[in-house]
C-alpha cells in the first residue's frame, strides 16, 4: 500500500498541537522530530537507541518536524482539511505560542516500512520503577520494576516526551494503594496504566479522540489490567461519575483551564491533581487559575521548556 507522508515544520512548543491535528486524520502514525530531543539524545541518552541517522546527528534544523501518514487514495481530501486546521491553529496561537510557518510538504512512500524502521531502533525507557517497553521486545523486569508494554500500531505516546515522563515520576511519588485515578486526555493510556502498576485500584481514562480510546483500551489489555482501566470517549470529565483520589492531565494550558469546573466535584477533598503539557510562559497562568478555584500549590517540576504542576484540593 502507498501512503502520503505529510511533514509540517513548526516549533518545539507547538509540535504536540500539530500532532493532535494530524491524529484526527490517520491511524497509521504521527511522528515528532524535535531538534532539542535530538541534541539531548546525542549528548545524554545514546544508550536508548542503537542507531541514529547521520542527518539527524547534524541537528541542522531548529524547531520540530511533525510527520503523518495518510493512505494515498485519501491524501488530497485530507490535505485540504489539514491545511484548514493549521490555518486555524496559526490564527488562535497569535500572542500565545509561536508556531512558525507551518509549512507542509508531501511525498509518497511505499508500505509501512517506516514503522518497521522505527521498531528496529526503539529500546525500553526507564523512569524510576516504570519501564516503557515496545510490545515486540522481550524484556525481563528487574527487581521492583513495573513494565508497561505499548503497541505502536495505534495512537502512540511512548513516554519519551518530557511532559509524560514528569507525570510518570509524579505518579510514582503520589499514587497510593487502592487509589482511584482519573487520567484525563489519556492518549495511548500510559499514565492510567502506570497508576495501576504503581498500586492504584482503578484508572478512569478519558479522551476526546476515538483512536486514542481504542489505543488505550488495547494497551490496557496487553498489560493485563483491562479490568482495572475504564476508558471513555469524553471531553475531559464530561459524563464521568467516578470520584478520584488523584487526577492526572497531560494536555495544554488552555485546555487544563477548562478542567476547573468538573475537577472540583470529581476529585476528593485533599485529592492530588497532577498537570503537565505546560510551557514555561503558561506555568503561572495554570497555577493561578487553579488556586482561584480551591486548589493549593504544592510544587512544580521543569524539564527544558515544559512543566508539570502538583496541586491539592483544599476547598469546596
Amino acid at each position: 500500500m502507498q501512503f502520503t507522508e505529510f511533514t509540517i515544520s513548526t516549533t518545539s512548543e507547538a509540535s504536540e498541537l500539530v500532532a493532535d491535528i494530524l491524529w484526527q486524520y490517520t491511524t497509521y502514525g504521527v511522528a515528532v522530530c524535535d531538534h532539542k530531543d535530538i541534541i539531548e539524545l546525542i549528548e545524554k541518552r545514546r544508550e536508548t537507541f542503537d542507531y541514529i541517522e547521520e542527518e539527524l546527528q547534524k541537528a541542522s534544523f531548529l524547531g520540530a518536524m511533525v510527520k503523518a501518514y495518510i493512505e494515498l487514495s485519501e491524501s488530497d481530501e485530507v490535505a485540504v482539511k489539514i491545511n484548514a486546521d493549521l490555518a486555524s491553529l496559526a490564527k488562535n496561537a497569535q500572542g500565545n505560542i509561536a508556531v512558525r510557518t507551518l509549512e507542509t510538504t508531501q511525498r509518497v512512500v511505499e508500505g509501512d516500512d517506516w514503522i518497521e524502521i522505527w521498531k528496529k531502533h526503539f529500546r525500553p525507557i526507564h523512569y524510576g520503577k516504570i519501564v516503557i517497553c515496545p510490545k515486540w521486545i522481550e524484556y525481563e523486569a528487574k527487581q521492583n520494576e513495573e513494565v508497561i508494554y505499548i503497541d505502536s500500531n495505534m495512537a502512540f505516546g511512548t513516554g519519551e516526551h518530557e511532559t509524560t515522563s514528569m507525570c510518570i515520576d509524579l505518579l510514582e511519588e503520589y499514587v497510593t494503594q487502592g487509589n482511584t485515578v482519573l487520567d484525563i486526555g489519556t492518549g495511548s493510556g500510559i499514565l492510567g496504566i502506570a497508576a495501576i502498576k504503581l498500586g492504584a485500584k482503578k484508572s478512569v481514562m478519558t479522551d476526546i479522540d476515538q483512536v486514542a480510546v481504542l489505543s488505550a483500551k488495547h494497551n490496557a489489555q496487553i498489560n493485563g489490567c483491562e479490568k482495572a482501566c475504564e476508558v471513555w470517549r469524553s471531553d475531559l470529565l464530561n459524563g464521568v461519575t467516578d470520584i478520584g483520589d488523584l487526577a492526572v492531565a497531560n494536555i495544554t494550558a488552555e485546555i487544563l483551564a477548562r478542567l476547573t469546573g468538573d475537577i472540583k466535584t470529581q476529585l476528593k477533598q485533599n485529592g492530588i491533581l497532577i498537570m503537565s503539557g505546560i510551557i514555561n510562559s503558561k506555568l503561572q497562568f495554570v497555577i493561578n487559575t487553579f488556586c482561584k478555584c480551591g486548589f493549593a500549590y504544592i510544587k512544580s517540576v521543569n524539564r527544558g521548556e515544559w512543566n508539570a504542576v502538583v496541586m491539592q484540593k483544599v476547598a469546596l
